[in-house]
């Protein structure tokens, strides 16, 4: 069972650490000012052809569920993200959004029964302190609106999480992948028409590659790898994983752009991985009101039973055509 749960976290770790490699494609490769273009190319092309893979729909409930999670995973997270961006320094930004795990706890310990203990809250303190030394400076400058808009990108992500949590789809997992990616994306487009305009009348292959990267690696894999994290593993541990984002982030910058690396951010950095292996090692946390079973930990923190979706096969095979699952 360690060797599994190991190997899971490995996986869902790549989903952040492709996500930290999204600065850098966007500063080299895409057309600079779009990034709610950006954001719509990354999302719907990528849904769009999961559920065209899988040949799945959402059925009852898991129309509005999915518009739900794609919303507060996608479409409303890259939003404020966007806006926390534009008037924050990156450093900022980034350090607000590293309370996405102590968030997550809060949110776990009332809709799941996860128990809220000081480890995890020191571990997620370290997180936030790791992260403000690898890439917050002194002179940065506060913005109320952008700082709202951070809190709210890591209130969203960290509701999104614990709810997929709760919600286990009776689907393949690339099929509900689709169908949040494509929900995120169809609620993104309106909102980058309105503050972009129209998409540029002419791309170079720079930017078609970049696009091809984020929309591919960036989310039809890396979303895939993350909610199957997800699946099998206690939310906590995985917004922990999220603080890999920076560091990745900081680390290119430093291969690639020879952007400089100061002995603070080597000790930020030394902090959050320190973080993310004291939340991968902790103990089997036991729900509230019943026993857990210390060899599986993740079947002791499945959700309440859901009658729609106990009533439902797990999978059925794939017909010719779209259809219902």
């Amino acid at each position: 069972m360690l060797r599994n749960r190991i190997g899971i976290i490995l996986l869902t770790a790549l989903a952040p650490a492709i996500w930290g490699s999204t600065y850098l494609v966007t500063t080299e490769l895409l057309p600079p000012g779009r990034p709610l273009l950006a954001a719509v190319i990354r999302a719907l092309p990528a849904g769009l052809a999961l559920i065209a893979i899988t040949r799945r729909l959402p059925k009852g409930s898991w129309w509005w569920r999915s518009l739900v999670l794609g919303a507060l995973n996608i479409g409303v997270f890259l939003a404020l993200l966007f806006i926390a961006a534009y008037r924050l320094p990156g450093g900022v930004a980034a350090t607000v959004g590293a309370l996405q795990p102590l968030l997550a706890a809060v949110l776990a310990a009332g809709l799941l029964g996860e128990r809220l203990t000081l480890r995890t809250v020191l571990t997620g303190l370290a997180g936030v302190a790791g992260v403000s030394l690898l890439v917050l400076r002194a002179n940065a400058a506060l913005d109320t609106v952008g700082v709202a808009a951070a809190a709210g990108g890591a209130a969203v992500m960290a509701t999104g999480v614990v709810l997929s949590k709760r919600w286990v789809a009776p689907a393949p997992l690339l099929a509900v992948t689709g169908w949040q990616l494509t929900a995120g994306g169809l609620l993104l487009v309106p909102v980058a028409l309105a503050v972009e305009g129209p998409p540029p009348s002419s791309l170079t292959g720079a930017n078609l590659s970049g696009y091809a990267y984020l929309s591919v690696v960036g989310a039809a894999i890396s979303y895939s790898l993350w909610f199957r994290g997800i699946r099998a593993l206690p939310p906590i541990d995985v917004t922990f994983l999220g603080l890999l984002s920076p560091v990745v982030a900081t680390t290119l910058g430093w291969l690639v752009l020879d952007q400089g690396l100061t002995g603070l951010q080597m000790l930020g950095g030394l902090t959050v991985l320190a973080a993310l292996v004291a939340a991968q090692t902790h103990g089997v946390r036991r729900p509230r009101g019943g026993p857990a079973s210390a060899a599986d930990p993740a079947a002791a923190r499945e959700p309440a039973p859901d009658p729609e979706r106990d009533a439902l096969p797990e999978s059925t095979p794939a017909a010719p055509r779209a259809r219902a699952c």
